[in-house]
């Protein structure tokens, strides 16, 4: 029998109703995990079978539950985020760095064998006929986990501020796009190696030109850089359309062009371009 022991009955309870909903899709008799809710203690019966389905619910319920909760405590102790908004946005960025989704934010973390390292104290813990206090558990076994969240959430808060400076710049270009006539009311743009504008009949638009064409407000009187290669010339002409070409569209600069231009863009791979040349070419050809 393993027997865990709980000074919040509040926690007992989430564990093993957590351990419930896990579990229900097994065939195990009803009376294999138990709640003895006077005593704040979750009982599981031991087999092997059982034993391996409870340690990983275990784990995922500190993962997905308990972390939550530390993280929200260190946000309030350690950061003084007060606001529950700010709290999830960073949690949410903490917990994609920890499932690995991240990997731009990974590199800045030394030691990330967060997961493994709680499993492994997992399986320590979960032997046969054992009976352990969750809140000791925590205490001694997680401390490092629990401290190394501090790291997590300083990388996290960090990007959430990043995050937050970028939407008020795409929202001050926003502002300053939805105030300007359009130039054109067509422009194709292929990114490949390089970014190259076109104009509606596929004729390039050379550099002198788009430079030419630059609204000198728009640098003087915006304090933060906008990149005057491909962002500071698209505001500038205020094209009804964009056509882009693209075979990446991850890149962060194409990230920020859509933001930035939202409807207007019409996303295209590269091969789309070269077929229109071609088709305009052909037809030049014809006439002549």
């Amino acid at each position: 029998m393993i027997e865990i022991i709980f000074q919040n009955k509040k926690d007992a309870k989430r564990l093993y109703q957590y351990l419930q909903q896990k579990l229900q899709t097994f065939h195990f008799r009803k009376n294999d995990i138990l709640l003895l809710e006077d005593q704040h203690i979750v009982k599981v019966s031991y087999n092997i079978e059982l034993n391996d389905l409870v340690k990983r619910a275990f784990s995922h319920f500190i993962m997905e539950i308990k972390q939550v909760e530390w993280l929200q405590i260190i946000l309030k102790e350690q950061f003084f985020y007060e606001d529950e908004d700010e709290q999830q946005q960073i949690i949410d960025i903490v917990q994609a760095i920890l499932d690995g989704n991240r990997i731009d934010l990974h590199s800045f973390i030394e030691d990330d064998d967060q997961v493994h390292r709680l499993e492994e104290t997992i399986d320590q813990m979960f032997q046969e006929n054992v009976s352990f206090s969750f809140d000791s558990f925590v205490r001694f076994r997680m401390r490092p986990f629990i401290d190394s969240l501090g790291k997590y959430v300083e990388l996290a808060i960090d990007e959430y501020k990043m995050e937050q400076e970028y939407q008020m710049f795409i929202q001050m270009l926003r502002e300053f796009l939805n105030g300007r006539k359009a130039k054109i009311s067509q422009l194709h743009l292929m990114m490949d190696d390089e970014v190259t504008f076109y104009d509606a009949q596929f004729y390039e638009i050379k550099r002198a030109e788009l430079v030419r064409m630059v609204d000198r407000k728009l640098i003087s009187n915006h304090p933060v850089y906008i990149d005057s290669v491909t962002i500071a010339p698209l505001l500038s002409i205020s094209p009804e359309t964009i056509y882009l070409y693209t075979d990446d569209c991850e890149q962060p600069l194409i990230r920020t062009i859509c933001n930035i231009f939202e409807e207007r863009m019409i996303i295209k791979p590269l091969t789309s371009f070269y077929d229109m040349k071609r088709k305009i070419s052909m037809t030049a050809e014809e006439k002549m």
